[in-house]
């Protein structure tokens, strides 16, 4: 699944610079995510680094309209690097 930020954000600034897919950027209101882009930074950490890095708990959580595999986001992952 790519993960989505809740309305709890602060605007903080810590989530965007962390993300390895660029994948985060500021919506009209707070930071939002484009799930085209996020692979759960599968591929490239363990754990998505904007949950691990915002000060805000259960503000960025898993979107349930883009449900997708392990597999499916490795893909992803591999798309977005142009590694395929």
């Amino acid at each position: 699944m790519a993960l989505l930020i809740t309305s709890k954000c602060i605007n903080c600034d810590m989530c965007d610079p962390e993300c390895p897919n660029e994948a985060i950027t500021m919506g009209d209101n707070i930071y939002e995510i484009n799930p085209d882009r996020c692979t759960e930074c599968k591929g490239h950490y363990d754990k998505p680094t904007c949950q691990s890095v915002c000060p805000i708990t259960n503000c960025i959580i898993t979107d349930p309209d883009h449900v997708e595999s392990d597999d499916e986001l490795l893909e992803k992952f591999v798309t977005l690097q142009g590694l395929a």
